[in-house]
């Protein structure tokens, strides 16, 4: 593939949404093709996907929340994602199989292993060429979505469900450093921004 496939992955409240923003802004003025998406929700499907697994009321049972999201996935890659690196374009993706590894796996205190395998077996084995994770305490996420009036299914987790979700995410970054940037997400936003974009800027030239 031409393109290149960059995620963004990190606890609520991170500020995956205002890097990616900001990434993508940049590209733009370097004249590059971008692709702005997400999981759940890059796709029709995913939207109907996102809205079960988010926002439903009731109880879903872990496997089955796990498997909505690798369905969401394995229709958002094949109908959206690949078309777009298969052209050359810059994928710059709010979460991908890391989240699920980090908040099906550990979160839900389902397998790890088997969450990331049934992921990569649904996405035919794509891995991003950079995972930017935005690292930041449990605490320090709560307080920046405490403007909220209502939180998703996973925001509302109990503190100690997001603690594991960080020390997954941790420790997919350690197994993987030639793909993670790990960032501690309570720096300046505009600091953050140089290191992405000089992470981004190597791969783009390469």
């Amino acid at each position: 593939m031409s393109g290149l496939f960059v995620t963004f992955e990190g606890g609520d409240g991170a500020g995956k949404t205002t890097q990616s923003d900001l990434l993508e802004s940049w590209l733009h003025e370097r004249g590059e093709e971008v692709l702005r998406t997400r999981e759940p929700g890059g796709t029709d499907l995913g939207l109907e996907v996102r809205q079960m697994v988010l926002h439903r009321r009731g109880h879903i049972a872990s496997r089955a929340e796990a498997l909505l999201y690798a369905a969401d996935r394995a229709h958002h890659i094949a109908t959206v994602v690949r078309p777009a690196l298969e052209a050359g374009t810059v994928v710059v993706q709010d979460r991908y199989l890391d989240s699920s590894v980090a908040y099906q796996g550990a979160g839900r205190v389902l397998d790890a292993d088997e969450i990331r395998s049934l992921s990569l077996w649904a996405v035919e084995g794509l891995l991003p060429d950079l995972t930017v994770l935005l690292d930041l305490d449990v605490e320090g996420g709560r307080s920046r979505l405490a403007e909220r009036t209502t939180y998703d299914r996973l925001e509302a987790e109990a503190a100690d469900f997001h603690s594991r979700v960080r020390e997954a995410y941790l420790a997919l970054a350690a197994a993987e450093p030639e793909r993670f940037l790990v960032l501690d997400a309570s720096r300046p936003v505009d600091d953050l921004a140089g290191d992405i974009r000089d992470r981004v800027e190597s791969l783009l030239s390469r």
